[in-house]
């Protein structure tokens, strides 16, 4: 059965932890501990307006997450770090986003695909699924739904419905590749935002479209350039790292404090994205596949 984390229930080191805790905690007994609610009913706290207190809706809740102890390690590029080994932790999943992005990108079977129409299925169902559910993935590419044959994947309900939708949009646009292909005069960054904009279909949100237009860029079968993480609503793991790591709320302003970073480390927006959600998975174990660069190990004060 797969997890809420898109794994094998038995082999995600987080639900695999959680269900064995589960198992040895001894049932509860006698009177429960107070929780410091007052005798009110129970009614949420009211504001200044008699409204009850609500937080934002343009603010999103960062969870907390296992940190490295603080030993002093400040970084004005970086201020929600503490610790020398979060800095390292981040170069490693830097370098590693880099590296995943070099030709031919992070699934070969996409760039490999002679068929235009075929490569980019597989590539949205890829994204679709996620890099975080490899069993998943790896089920898609030994299945290989065919385009042509307009079956549907065996998928959960949910991505299901995000495929007619996806179907949908294909046809409008005449095939998929009209699709992607739009304005042959936009540029790489303008056919990026357009792109995003346009596949903003049911549960396809902000990770998967920018997983599906970065794996096409690095496939070499459209020019895409991303200028933002267009961070959103989406409470996805890329915008629950950045909000740890750059310190803020505020989507403009993590928007700037992430084009600084990948400015000042040499890593491409493109990459940043998946970097920060590698940094961010604590249960995840993270080598740098080489030599940090300078500009990276000066930039996170590492040389």
């Amino acid at each position: 059965m797969f997890c809420r984390h898109n794994r094998l229930t038995a082999t995600c080191p987080i639900c695999s932890q959680e269900g064995k805790s589960r198992a040895a905690k001894p049932a509860s007994s006698g009177r429960p501990r107070s929780t410091g609610t007052p005798a009110s009913g129970g009614r949420p706290a009211k504001g200044a307006g008699g409204g009850s207190t609500r937080r934002s809706s343009t603010r999103l809740v960062t969870r907390k997450l296992t940190r490295a102890e603080d030993d002093g390690y400040r970084n004005d590029l970086v201020p929600g770090m503490r610790a020398k080994a979060d800095a390292e932790r981040l170069a490693a999943a830097l370098m590693l986003a880099v590296e995943r992005l070099r030709p031919p990108g992070p699934h070969p079977a996409v760039a490999h695909e002679g068929d235009r129409e075929e490569a980019l299925w597989l590539a949205f169902l890829l994204a679709l699924v996620g890099p975080d559910a490899p069993e998943r993935q790896a089920a898609v590419l030994a299945e290989r739904p065919s385009w042509a044959s307009g079956r549907d994947p065996d998928l959960p309900a949910e991505q299901t419905r995000t495929v007619h939708a996806y179907r949908a949009w294909a046809q409008r646009a005449g095939s998929q590749a009209a699709g992607f292909a739009g304005d042959a005069a936009w540029t790489p960054v303008r056919r990026f935002g357009r792109l995003f904009e346009r596949l903003s279909l049911p549960g396809f949100g902000r990770a998967r479209r920018f997983e599906l237009l970065v794996t096409l860029g690095a496939a070499g079968l459209y020019d895409l350039e991303p200028d933002a993480l267009r961070f959103g609503a989406d409470d996805d793991a890329t915008t629950q790292a950045a909000k740890r790591l750059l310190v803020s709320g505020d989507r403009m302003l993590l928007e700037r404090r992430a084009r600084e970073l990948a400015g000042a480390t040499g890593v491409p927006l493109a990459a940043l994205d998946r970097g920060l959600a590698l940094w961010g998975a604590p249960a995840t174990p993270l080598e740098a596949p080489g030599e940090l660069p300078s500009d990276l190990r000066r930039a996170l004060k590492l040389s």
